[in-house]
């Protein structure tokens, strides 16, 4: 099996780093950098195009350059029908999406939107706990990112970044779209939402850089979501108040928690201890590879991606006309 991946920044360089573990693939990268690790020069094949690309003749690949290219080069490579593991977020607008949606479902190709929160075990087991309905109907939730831009890539300069750049999709709504993203796979599609974004720190970047929203699903949970990009020390957490109780996790501890409200004490449903922070990329790409080779939906595929994108589009639109916005 071939594996072609676009991009080699971070992310990009870990998704090869994680493909080389596989013995059955081969590994194809589009990219012009000069400064590619000496181990990956050895071990795969570097072109400089997709053109040049398409006639290795890949079976999947794996969308690792900068947000606003997302779409276009998925359509590109969908055309030829090639498997699609995309990076968030799927794109930093709805343009040409439909054109994309339209070609996998005619190729039926199999896609996965690289969200690896999903693959976390503290964060699969709330979705555990929420599918098992053991704390009652949930009530309220409040989730939060916090982390500051520059610790990122400490090697890098994160002025450089796609994240700290809009024209290149930037930004702290799409570029944390993580908690966007679980929250809509715990507790589904959204009725409306209103946000406040803003740049708030001394960050030199064009894009916002805090964002406060509170998200309305269409099942009556409303949520309170804080992300930005200027706090020191990084931090993740998940607080879920239901009738039964409440359910805590933070990334300090990665340990979930249950305060049962009948018995008034914590509980300890899950801990991590031996949390790597890799894992989620491995088993992700694992979770992509099987669902290849199975011709299976991921659990995460480009119809859901589309729908994340349109809630962080959304928070994206209410900051900026200052308004409640509603979803069909």
């Amino acid at each position: 099996m071939k594996g072609l991946v676009v991009g080699l920044g971070s992310i990009g360089t870990r998704h090869v780093n994680n493909l080389m573990k596989y013995s059955d693939v081969d590994i194809i990268i589009c990219s012009k950098r000069t400064d590619i690790e000496k181990n990956i020069v050895e071990k795969c094949t570097i072109l400089d195009s997709i053109k040049q690309c398409l006639e290795e003749k890949p079976d999947f690949a794996i969308l690792s350059n900068v947000t606003s290219l997302h779409v276009l080069t998925a359509i590109e490579l969908a055309k030829n029908g090639i498997d699609l593991f995309i990076e968030k977020p799927l794109s930093n607008s709805l343009e040409n999406i439909d054109e994309l949606y339209s070609l996998v479902k005619k190729k039926n190709l199999i896609t996965f939107l690289g969200c690896n929160m999903r693959f976390h075990k503290c964060i699969q087991k709330i979705k555990e706990i929420l599918d098992n309905n053991e704390i009652g109907r949930v009530l309220s939730v409040r989730a939060e990112s916090s982390s500051f831009l520059p610790d990122w890539h400490p090697n890098e300069d994160y002025r450089d970044s796609y994240a700290a750049k809009k024209v290149l999709g930037g930004g702290v709504v799409l570029s944390c779209i993580h908690e966007i993203d679980y929250l809509y796979w715990f507790f589904g599609s959204v009725r409306e939402l209103f946000a406040k974004n803003k740049k708030q720190s001394d960050l030199d970047i064009d894009v916002e850089d805090l964002s406060n929203s509170l998200i309305h699903f269409k099942n009556n949970i409303i949520a309170e979501l804080h992300l930005d990009f200027f706090q020191r020390p990084d931090f993740r957490s998940c607080n879920i108040i239901a009738t039964k109780g409440v359910i805590n996790w933070n990334s300090d501890s990665n340990i979930v928690k249950f305060f049962d409200s009948e018995k008034k004490s914590w509980l300890i449903k899950f801990e991590d201890t031996a949390y790597d922070r890799n894992d989620m990329y491995v088993d992700e790409l694992d979770h992509f590879l099987n669902c290849i080779k199975l011709r299976k939906n991921t659990i995460n595929d480009l119809s859901q991606g589309i729908e994340t994108t349109k809630i962080a589009l959304a928070i994206l639109k209410s900051s900026q006309n200052n308004k409640v916005i509603s979803f069909d």
